[in-house]
């Protein structure tokens, strides 16, 4: 374990690195399963060891409105907030493949910012890193039209998943853009006559040439 949190968190501290592997707790997530709920309270947070996360807002009609990923290697800013403040999430949580988390408990977070300098910054940079997500998405909402927002959508699904291929259905991408299936159908044609994906068997989508 040690090694692997070293692999992920080059920068933390030996010592630091010895007390995640010997207190937090390792949790196997299945692909759909939620990590977090909306009025949810923490008595942890967690940091990402491998998989993908996508943390979204849901509102009392189901609906998605997507936020940010976390990747192996980044924390739920969500999470140290919510926890630090005993406040209840407004977010939801969801593991997109078979997900690994070490949760650490709040009491050793707290301890560790004025215990370990590289979890101080840690944190700090997690804070940043996920506001900065939140302003890009807001922007992509307010600022651009549908088919700017769904070619920056694949883009990221791209870079996220490492692979010019993957299988996301329309209704999928309409909920995360907050859009119709009808919509998001016209505008994937569109790009597929334009040369600039494939749609392949089984809701697989080919990465061609994508540029906004």
């Amino acid at each position: 374990m040690q090694e692997t949190i070293r692999q992920l968190f080059p920068d933390f501290e030996p010592d630091l690195v010895k007390e995640i592997a010997a207190h937090a707790l390792l949790k196997d997530i299945k692909a759909g399963e939620l990590l977090m709920r909306t009025g949810q309270y923490f008595r942890s947070t967690i940091l990402v060891v491998s998989g993908l996360v996508k943390v979204f807002r849901e509102n009392q009609e189901g609906s998605e409105y997507f936020m940010y990923y976390l990747e192996a290697g980044q924390a739920c800013a969500l999470s140290m907030i919510c926890a630090a403040r005993h406040e209840a999430s407004g977010l939801m949580g969801k593991a997109m493949a078979d997900t690994q988390v070490l949760s650490i408990p709040l009491a050793l977070m707290d301890s560790w910012m004025s215990k370990y300098k590289t979890w101080y910054h840690f944190v700090l940079e997690s804070y940043r890193n996920r506001f900065e997500d939140m302003l890009q998405t807001i922007d992509h909402i307010a600022f651009r039209n549908m088919d700017e927002r769904l070619l920056y959508y694949l883009q990221r699904q791209q870079k996220i998943l490492k692979s010019d291929q993957f299988a996301i259905s329309h209704t999928e991408i309409a909920h995360e853009l907050n859009s119709s299936r009808e919509v998001i159908s016209r505008l994937v044609k569109k790009l597929a006559e334009q040369g600039k994906i494939r749609l392949l068997k089984n809701q697989q989508i080919e990465i061609i040439q994508l540029t906004i």
